[in-house]
């Protein structure tokens, strides 16, 4: 494999970050369109909550598998390209998803729209290649901020979309957003030259390589896969608490508690920032101790809205200043492999999110939301105990080859 000079780093205008920053959104937005709407899914196909709580992990399984084998053909495509064409196959998907005779249909559908929603992951480290390096951080904390803004509104736009004309118009709506943004991506955004030219096998072979000899790739590996499977106990398990009493809310009022989400938003700009700085490490030691906190919150949160509410302010405000310093230092460590190591980190948090997603489902429904709150502080405790090491002994400066 042989690395190519990428595209030379500039100050990006604001209105070209922001187009990134939607399509980010718009496109990570479709694999969440159905968590809060499990309970209605649940009741139009004849299921149980737990069972239609599956669509959550099949999506992340769909996801994981892009991330592996999808996201690191971003170093060897134009990715301009890339981009255009994918969100307009994810088009396509959802109005499969959108027309779903029964749940084992829909199942399918989601899992195969979440490998093209993952195009998401390819946008990412194209802007990252794209700043300068004194802005890098904060570039892609607007684009991630603009990730998460989709992940939470989603929840939203759904639940109230499927209040007024029933949970199908949800993906047939954001079948139009494609569409729509393959577009603008094809005119708006300019070429970008590859990272390396190389087969696709020995692309998929050096990320292994990737992962084996850096350390540093591998504990924020673990780390995401911490971060990213807390969130995904949150927000499996929010839909059947809000849904049953003491709250027995609507799909539409479940949707609305993904604005509680949006202070994450703006840690994604602040971590960016942190990290220009070189605060990288500060900021993830703050983030942990959040994640651990949001638990004891959460858990409060059964029979207190306000405590609930709180904790979903904190666990979303820890996440994405985890994400944000964990993408920075993998990004400045290999860069002429961002698309690869966006594979290897995101891989792995979703991995942890799916893992996360099933376990929650089962243990929602024998033990409740106190079981749920249990397992989310036990990976926060995890991730600490990860992070602590990394402090005691951290990775080398350069990575060994």
């Amino acid at each position: 494999m042989s690395a190519q000079a990428e595209a030379p780093p500039t100050h990006l205008g604001r209105p070209t970050v922001l187009l990134l920053a939607v399509v980010c959104g718009a496109a990570v937005a479709n694999i969440y369109y159905a968590q809060p709407l499990l309970p209605v899914v649940a009741q139009a196909f004849g299921v149980g909550e737990g069972t239609a709580g599956y669509l959550v992990t099949a999506s992340q399984i769909g996801y994981a598998l892009a991330l592996a084998f999808l996201v690191p053909a971003g170093d060897i495509l134009e990715r301009r390209r890339l981009v255009s064409g994918l969100l307009a196959v994810t088009g396509v998907l959802l109005l499969g998803a959108a027309a779903a005779p029964s749940l084992g249909v829909l199942l399918a559908a989601v899992a195969i729209l979440a490998v093209t929603s993952a195009v998401a992951q390819i946008v990412v480290p194209m802007a990252a290649s794209l700043a300068d390096d004194a802005n890098r951080g904060s570039v892609v904390g607007t684009v991630m901020s603009g990730l998460l803004v989709g992940i939470l509104l989603a929840r939203t736009v759904a639940g109230l979309v499927a209040e007024i004309g029933g949970w199908r118009l949800v993906f047939v709506l954001g079948a139009v957003v494609m569409v729509v943004l393959a577009g603008l991506v094809r005119l708006a955004l300019p070429k970008v030259p590859v990272a390396a030219s190389a087969s696709y096998p020995s692309l998929l072979a050096s990320v292994a390589s990737i992962v084996r000899h850096d350390s540093l790739v591998r504990r924020r590996m673990l780390l995401g896969g911490v971060g990213f499977g807390c969130f995904t106990i949150l927000w499996t398990a929010l839909s059947f608490l809000l849904a049953a009493p003491p709250y027995s809310y609507g799909s539409g009022v479940i949707g609305l508690f993904g604005l509680a989400g949006l202070a994450g938003a703006l840690a994604a700009i602040w971590a960016g920032r942190f990290a220009d700085r070189g605060h990288g490490r500060r900021t993830v030691t703050v983030g942990l101790v959040l994640l651990l906190v949001s638990w004891g919150l959460l858990a409060l949160g059964g029979g207190s809205l306000v405590a609930l509410i709180a904790g979903i302010v904190v666990l979303d405000l820890a996440q994405q200043l985890l994400q944000i310093s964990h993408q920075h230092a993998i990004y400045s460590r290999r860069p002429n492999a961002r698309s690869r190591v966006t594979s290897a980190f995101l891989v792995s948090a979703f991995i942890g999110g799916g893992i996360a997603s099933a376990l929650t489902s089962g243990l929602y429904a024998t033990v409740g939301w106190a079981g749920v709150c249990a397992l989310g502080a036990v990976l926060a405790l995890v991730g600490l105990g990860t992070w602590v090491l990394e402090l005691v002994r951290p990775a080398p400066a350069e990575p060994v080859d």
